[in-house]
């Protein structure tokens, strides 16, 4: 006889994103018994070109908001949620004062404000780091740091700051009143040694790059055990029951890996998500780009290689803002989705979108500092539906550089390839993602892959499950393959290697050109 769902066990999980956040209930089986998403109005604003900053309680409430929502919604099975998890967005850091106050805004992952200083690295030390070719690299990571400039711009906001945390140990603050977080939410930069999962000691050689006292750093909890309980604010916030325990997960990512069911390395995922990345998880320790190092896994004793994109299907919103307003009328006199319309617009548009490529670098990362997005190959034959595909190959096309290194470290080709975010949805994209990589392609019965993730960790931490392979195979289920064409992979391949390959080396002089002219305008203006 089947049990009522309404007396069954179930976990609550929150996935704090870039552009919403979402509370989800889940049983488990791995179904979505409740779910609420508020996707935010202004994501972060910006005090200064390039910067991106939001009030850290800006997203304690929006978590409150949707629970107290879903709390109306299902009052039955929400009174019998047994545990709390929590994913968020990476990199994303917040100075606290003894009492837990923020300081300052939070400065998120994406903001591109610099540090002027450099690593006090001592003479031998500085030696043999430029003998290994890390000291552009390393000094590139310490201007990027947020922590840094805050030293150098703000410290007065420094001096009183006891602890530096990331925003899911803000919001584990908030939930549990300790300033603790997880170990696998340690993405970022911070002084934090992922081999050995822990922070680094002062005395290592990269300390310099990152110097945060041990002191003003949030002690650390393995996935699966308590981080803290529920307190009284709250559940009377958010409508939780005080005292469940909060469970400790990982980053956004490392819980939409464990969500896809990525436990071992046949199996790697694409996130196409705000933030785009290729990953898997492996017991090797192995850098996919060079001097970033794998994260933490969920699974213990695990890594998750990862290459990544930063401006991923952000781009999609991008189009849609400026080039999807017919669009937009179109499905809100259907009663659709915008993105229903745009994905019907991909199969009328040829693979390859007739000579039209994408580079998706809006934000570039550490190893291509000065790039820039670009459209290249416009003829008299495309329109905006041709800019459409190429947005979507484009960002494959980028990632495809990471598969590329990933089957060299490995010495094999993945067996599938599990697809996470809400690019997932699309039959389409599935597809174009199976033909590009010339792999398989999963999509999962649900493509809330950060929450599944969360869920399985948290039926693991209460004893529903013995293990994490276990629990994904009850809790993850594979809805849908999409099996390559041939054809269309070898003349994707042909283009990846003839033409995408090429593009950015060939541009590389001019975009740095570009940025230092921009600059010094800037300066001239200041």
């Amino acid at each position: 006889m089947k049990r009522n769902i309404n007396n069954k066990d179930v976990v609550l999980v929150f996935d704090v994103g870039t552009q919403g956040a979402r509370c989800m209930i889940i049983d488990d089986n791995g179904n979505m018994l409740g779910k609420h998403k508020i996707s935010y109005e202004k994501p972060y604003y910006s005090k200064e070109l390039e910067w991106a900053e939001q009030d850290p309680d800006f997203y304690y409430y929006k978590i409150c908001e949707c629970s107290m929502a879903l709390k109306e919604r299902i009052p039955d099975v929400f009174q019998n949620i047994r545990a709390i998890s929590i994913s968020t967005i990476r990199d994303t850091i917040v100075c606290v004062d003894r009492k837990g106050r923020a300081l300052r805004p939070a400065i998120l992952w994406l903001d591109k404000r610099m540090a002027k200083g450099a690593p006090k690295i001592n003479p031998v030390n500085r030696i043999a780091v430029k003998a290994v070719g890390m000291e552009k690299e390393m000094d590139l990571q310490f201007k990027k740091s947020h922590c840094n400039w805050i030293m150098e711009n703000e410290p007065e906001i420094w001096d009183r700051t006891y602890k530096c945390l990331y925003l899911s140990g803000y919001l584990t603050f908030k939930m549990t009143g300790n300033m603790v977080d997880a170990v696998a939410s340690m993405v970022g930069r911070l002084p934090f040694d992922y081999k050995k999962r822990t922070y680094l000691s002062s005395r290592a050689l990269t300390y310099p790059v990152f110097p945060v006292c041990k002191d003003k750093l949030p002690s650390l909890y393995e996935t699966g055990e308590v981080m803290g309980e529920i307190t009284e604010k709250m559940s009377k916030d958010s409508g939780i029951k005080e005292g469940l325990p909060v469970i400790a997960t990982g980053s956004d990512k490392a819980c939409e890996l464990l969500g896809l069911g990525c436990i071992d390395e046949s199996r790697a995922a694409v996130s196409l998500g705000t933030q785009a990345t290729l990953s898997f998880t492996t017991k090797k320790y192995m850098e996919i780009q060079r001097f970033i190092p794998p994260f933490d896994s969920l699974v213990p004793g695990y890594y998750n290689p990862e290459y990544e994109i930063y401006r991923g299907y952000w781009l999609i919103s991008w189009f849609k803002r400026e080039f999807g307003k017919h669009e937009e009328l179109i499905a809100k006199s259907k009663g659709i989705s915008v993105e229903e319309i745009l994905d019907e617009t991909l199969s009328q548009i040829p693979p390859g979108c007739e000579g039209l490529i994408f580079q998706p670098y809006f934000t570039p990362n550490m190893t291509m500092p000065n790039a820039r997005g670009g459209i290249f190959g416009f003829s008299d034959v495309h329109t905006r539906h041709h800019i459409y595909r190429a947005i979507v190959e484009g960002i494959n096309y980028a990632l495809m550089d990471g598969l590329k290194v990933m089957k060299e470290k490995l010495g094999k080709p993945f067996k599938f390839i599990a697809l996470g975010g809400g690019g997932s949805q699309s039959d389409e994209i599935c597809q174009i993602t199976a033909d590009m990589y010339g792999i398989p392609t999963v999509r999962t019965s649900n493509y809330e892959a950060a929450g599944i993730g969360g869920a399985i960790v948290a039926f693991v931490s209460i004893g529903r499950f013995k293990d994490y392979k276990e629990a994904v195979e009850a809790i993850v289920h594979d809805e849908r393959i999409f099996y390559p064409n041939k054809e269309l992979t070898r003349f994707y391949h042909k283009i990846y290697n003839k033409v995408y390959g090429k593009i950015f080396n060939h541009m590389k002089p001019l975009y740095k050109t570009l940025n230092e002219v921009h600059k010094d305008m800037s300066k001239h203006r200041g």
